[in-house]
């Protein structure tokens, strides 16, 4: 075997092994082929932060206790809109009961309703909070405080007003509304009826008790996040405990930008004014058992006696679909929005790709027959590269027979018949490296896709036709069940064994588009390249449907155009 076969066969041996071996070993499949790069602004600088008077060492809380008892009755506002329902907790003005009416845990019509906001009071809580600090020793309101309120139902066409008096002359109010999806406005305002000045600092939190279940994979970013500077900043939950109790501090040198926690399809934000400038930090609260939280501390708001000041803030809670954000970072002027979606480094094309699939889809009905004709477009628009391809390809098929009977001749000398090759390649005008075009060509259409496919929550639960009920997901059939017809499960196989139905038709696709490629003229390479169709069969079972069925239509349309090329060509050579 000569070095370069040796080398391409330990190449491909080595790659497969590593991705089998990968998926099995510490990756639950069905995820992306890249890293999201953390791009970080951080300042550990707390020192001049003004602090809520009953909390040192820089943290941002009103209150540090451990949750009450469950069954512990709480006043509460109920909260009504399209696509939310839930309630504020009164003890704290705390938004901590938010479900998300239109998403559900599974496809099962009767499965339960997504939670995302839990109850302060309960074990693991997961609230919003706004409130102020005062460095003077000002009386405010905290997590205990018992809010009065002007209603006990807050909807889209009914707004609340809370109400809370420290005893001092100075009354807080905070002015509540929700639109229809999952935006929260809170105008904190206060009076000073006092015959004295008072400086407060207007703060936001989200605190979420121990670190929750995620993917794990590192091409998703699920966790703290915000953008600083127009710049995306991503941590891990571990990153907030290796930083102790000071966080990771962010002072913005720009106005404006947010902060929140995200999972893979739903978050929580914080958005104030973008009119100013905020010190944001990520930090692992250490009582508890451990809280995350991420907060703002904004400037400070000067209330002569006899006075009023205000401060308006805004909150997100729900579903991360990729138009409402671009309709809220429009609207509301938020820096970078959309970034709270993880398209990564392909940004420029993943969110262009959605968007198409998404105007198909709108007049297809369909997600699965979007990504069929997007596959189409994609294939008119590159026909004259690809055409080129194959005609190069089909020149290398007439000219096989002559390669063969020069490796007959020269025998074991590879650099004659290296010189020979090159030679009758530059004599009949075909470049053997442009059958790779195709292939080059379909990577980013590829990546695009499966980017979209698994980060994209308007693909979540989106059907194709037959036992395809998710694109998202891998197909649920398996050849070792015969696709459902034996009765028994094959969960506990590793899943890129449950070969399903669309990724054995890809792997038949690529074997017949292979047989109308010209065959490798070294005999090893030719054995390699005969079996990946069965190694990407293996490997494309684990990946969303959608994306399986894109590649096998694709390989279709090339087989189609590839095999009318060949066609014509073999006639020209006669």
């Amino acid at each position: 075997m000569n070095p370069e076969t040796r080398n391409l066969v330990a190449a491909i041996c080595l790659s497969m092994a590593v991705l089998i071996g990968y998926q099995i070993l510490f990756v639950d499949p069905k995820k992306d082929l890249y890293q999201q790069e953390k791009i970080t602004k951080e300042n550990n600088d707390t020192s001049n932060i003004p602090l809520p008077e009953n909390i040192g060492n820089g943290i941002i809380t009103s209150d540090n206790t451990k949750p009450t008892d469950q069954n512990k009755t709480v006043p509460r506002i109920s909260m009504e809109s399209k696509e939310v329902s839930g309630s504020i907790s009164l003890r704290g003005a705390r938004i901590d009961d938010i479900t998300l009416t239109q998403y559900r845990e599974t496809l099962e019509p009767e499965s339960d309703m997504i939670k995302l906001l839990l109850k302060s009071n309960g074990r693991t809580p997961y609230f919003i909070e706004f409130g102020w600090s005062s460095p003077d020793g000002v009386k405010v309101p905290n997590g205990k405080t018992l809010w009065q309120s002007s209603s006990n139902l807050l909807t889209p066409e009914k707004n609340i007003t809370l109400k809370w008096n420290n005893g001092e002359g100075i009354n807080f109010y905070q002015d509540i509304s929700i639109d229809d999806t999952f935006m929260i406005t809170v105008n904190q305002r206060v009076e000073n009826t006092s015959a004295k000045s008072v400086t407060l600092y207007p703060y936001g939190l989200i605190r979420r008790a121990g670190e929750p279940e995620t993917i794990d994979f590192f091409v998703l970013h699920e966790g703290p996040l915000g953008v600083f500077d127009r710049t995306l900043s991503e941590q891990s939950y571990g990153d907030l405990t290796e930083a102790g109790k000071k966080g990771i501090n962010i002072k913005p040198e720009e106005i404006g930008g947010w902060i929140g926690l995200t999972d893979k399809y739903w978050m929580t934000a914080l958005l104030p004014d973008q009119n100013q400038k905020y010190n944001f930090t990520f930090r692992k609260l250490s009582s508890n058992g451990g809280q995350y939280q991420t907060d703002f501390l904004g400037n400070a708001v000067t209330i002569p006696a006899n006075s009023k000041g205000e401060f308006l803030s805004r909150t997100f809670a729900g579903a991360k679909r990729l138009a409402l954000f671009d309709e809220y970072e429009k609207k509301f002027n938020i820096q970078h929005f959309d970034l709270a979606i993880d398209f990564g480094w392909f940004y420029f094309l993943t969110k262009p790709f959605f968007y198409a699939l998404s105007w198909a889809n709108d007049y297809l009905g369909n997600f699965g027959l979007a990504i069929l004709a997007i596959t189409v477009i994609v294939k008119l628009l590159f026909f004259p590269l690809a055409n080129k391809s194959y005609k190069s390809m089909a020149k290398m098929r007439v000219l096989t027979p002559q390669i063969q009977k020069l490796r007959e001749r020269v025998g074991d000398d590879r650099q004659k018949l290296n010189q020979e090759m090159m030679n009758l390649y530059k004599k009949e005008k075909v470049n053997p490296a442009a059958g790779c075009l195709p292939i080059l060509v379909q990577i980013p259409v590829f990546f695009a896709l499966y980017k979209v496919l698994f980060v994209s929550i308007e693909m979540r639960q989106t059907p194709f036709f037959g036992w395809i009920k998710d694109l998202s997901v891998q197909d649920p059939t398996s050849i070792f069940n015969l696709f459902g017809l034996l009765p028994y499960s094959t969960s506990f196989l590793p899943d890129f064994l449950n070969i399903g139905i669309w990724p054995l038709l890809m792997g038949v696709t690529m074997f017949l588009q292979q047989r109308l490629n010209p065959t490798p003229p070294d005999p090893i390479q030719a054995k390699i390249f005969a079996w990946m169709p069965v190694a990407f069969t293996f490997l494309l079972a684990t990946f969303p449907a959608g994306l399986v069925i894109y590649w096998t239509w694709n390989n279709l349309l090339s087989i189609c155009q590839q095999w009318v090329i060949m066609n014509k060509m073999n006639k020209e050579s006669k």
